[in-house]
């Protein structure tokens, strides 16, 4: 067996994070390396490392790892997922456009239109996967399209193929947020990608213990930029925060599988609730974006929504869940469930969410790895309650 890690299949390679990297003790957990600031051995001489936020050796592995994962070239560890976005935009200036997915993750919304619209940067929000809409938005100006894929909360899927394949025809960046599906799902870099973003506070980090982003570009200049402003911009993951990123990240694998083993179980079984009237998550094939979601990608995430035919069950519902947390935040080994037009999308306006589906009557759903029979029997608990206490029964 060789010890190039690139022959080995992504579960090998997650679980050996950091293990082969640190040569003086053979220590199998990597240090974390708490220091700010390291000695020259002389004048113009480094050991490679001179400030912590430029390079830290506990950042550098994972940052190694993320990117080696994702098939690009360079990785950068970011303080939190909108970090890593703000890190991403500030690729753009004044009158600069970008192309973002229509059914958008709130935090993202407020970025655009309240922090970067001040610097001249716009946005147009558009179905990704829908290549007339693209061209009739696109301008002489647009700079890049971002695209989340799975979207959040519909799960909403865009074929990455060929809508990174027009942008690049277009000259513009490609970015996806790939934090639904992680690489061990779904690689956009190999379907064209120019970069990809995680909030990795989600699945990578998988114990709901850490706050990160991670960035991964293609491409010499690409990633010089990227380093040039995650150095000067300074929002980067700290070595504690990057060593509990890595302990998560090895044990991805088989937490996704069985994220998406409950998932699935779970939305098959509300698809047939008498109380349900849709379920959106891309394993059904009743979900318009099946076949491409298994075209382009291994597997399923472990997040879905779905929506109640009365609005008047949400809140005893989430009054009544035990196991299930009502909480925000999502891709934790404990499930959490979230109602989105008051919490993570509270920030878009309300005729927007409506426009794309983010009513009154939709929850969003983050399984997570115990045992699917319980979660079920919460969650129809959960259901009978409400119904008792709307309808007497």
């Amino acid at each position: 067996m060789t010890l190039d890690k690139r022959h080995w299949r992504i579960e090998s390679r997650l679980a050996q994070i950091g293990s082969l990297e640190e040569p003086v003790t053979g220590a199998v957990s990597y240090p974390i390396y708490q220091a700010t600031a390291f000695r020259h051995p002389k004048l113009g001489q480094s050991t490679g490392f001179d400030y912590s936020r430029t390079k830290n050796p506990t950042r550098k592995v994972l940052e190694d790892a993320i990117a080696e994962l994702e098939s690009g070239d360079a990785g950068f560890a970011c303080s939190s997922g909108m970090a890593a976005l703000q890190t991403i935009f500030a690729l753009f200036g004044q009158g600069d456009h970008l192309l973002v997915s229509l059914d958008l993750y709130g935090g993202t919304y407020r970025l655009l239109e309240r922090i970067m619209s001040r610097f001249g940067v716009t946005a147009t929000y558009v179905d990704t996967n829908d290549l007339d809409a693209l061209e009739a938005q696109a301008k002489p100006n647009t700079k890049a399209i971002l695209i989340e894929t799975p979207t959040n909360p519909l799960m909403m899927i865009t074929d990455l193929k060929k809508v990174c394949g027009w942008a690049r025809r277009k000259g513009m960046l490609s970015i996806v947020d790939n934090t639904l599906l992680t690489p061990f799902f779904q690689r956009p870099i190999e379907l064209g990608a120019d970069i990809v973003i995680h909030s990795a506070t989600k699945y990578l980090g998988g114990h709901n213990d850490v706050l990160a982003g991670l960035i991964v570009t293609k491409g010499k200049e690409l990633s010089e930029q990227m380093a040039f402003l995650h150095n000067s911009i300074g929002a980067v993951l700290n070595p504690q925060d990057s060593w509990l990123l890595m302990r998560g990240m090895k044990t991805l694998a088989i937490r996704m599988e069985r994220h998406q083993y409950n998932a699935t179980k779970i939305a098959e079984h509300l698809l047939a609730h008498p109380a349900v009237e849709a379920v959106y998550y891309p394993a059904l094939p009743t979900h318009p974006g099946h076949e491409i979601q298994n075209m382009q990608s291994s597997g399923n995430t472990g997040i879905f929504s779905f929506r109640m035919k009365d609005a008047r069950y949400i809140e005893p519902i989430l009054r009544h869940i035990r196991l299930i947390a009502f909480a925000e935040s999502l891709g934790g080994v404990e499930s959490l469930m979230t109602y989105p037009a008051v919490q993570t999308h509270a920030d878009i306006p309300e005729e927007i969410r409506r426009q794309v589906g983010v009513d009154d009557r939709l929850l969003r759903y983050s399984v997570g790895i115990e045992h699917a029979e319980d979660l079920i029997a919460d969650l129809d608990r959960a259901i009978a309650a409400a119904q008792a206490e709307i309808e007497g029964v």
